[in-house]
């Protein structure tokens, strides 16, 4: 894994504000019925999810501009958000709007349809300290920038 570049940027890179309010439904198979049964009191899930739309090239990526950004720096893989890495696992936090059976629906995943999902667990403030983070200054400007809707709906940046 030498590889160092940038992944052409992919459509339907959706602002930060929209994908918060996008309603999921997460359907566990019916041989686990009963699996959900206690999420139901629980404000938050993670969700741990397989990005498998991510292409062999994808995978052995070591760095890359972040978004595919030339403006940002070059940095190592694990540096950026991008599912685009050795291990296509990803993890978001998302609101959980209702537990019926084996349906959840939830608001905020940021997986594509059809991503096979490889956990869910509640969201528990213990576990994920939020307290004292630090972020690297070109990441805050892409969250400022998807705030503001400076970034068009393909990751670039608007004029």
């Amino acid at each position: 894994m030498a590889n160092s570049g940038d992944l052409e940027r992919r459509s339907g890179v959706k602002r930060a504000g929209e994908r918060q309010q996008v309603i999921s439904k997460l359907v566990i198979d019916s041989d686990l019925a009963g699996i959900t049964d206690g999420l139901e009191d629980f404000s938050h899930l993670l969700v741990l999810y397989w990005a498998y739309r991510v292409l062999p090239e994808g995978r052995s990526l070591i760095k890359s501009h972040p978004m595919g950004r030339k403006d940002l720096p070059l940095v190592d893989i694990f540096a950026t958000c991008s599912p685009a890495r050795p291990n296509t696992i990803c993890a978001t936090v998302v609101r959980l709007v209702k537990c019926e059976e084996n349906t959840l629906t939830v608001e905020g995943l940021d997986a594509l349809n059809g991503s096979p999902i490889v956990d869910i667990k509640p969201y528990n403030l213990s576990y994920y300290p939020a307290g004292n983070v630090k972020v690297v200054d070109w990441m805050e400007r892409i969250h400022r920038e998807f705030a503001e809707g400076s970034i068009a709906g393909d990751g670039s940046k608007e004029t």
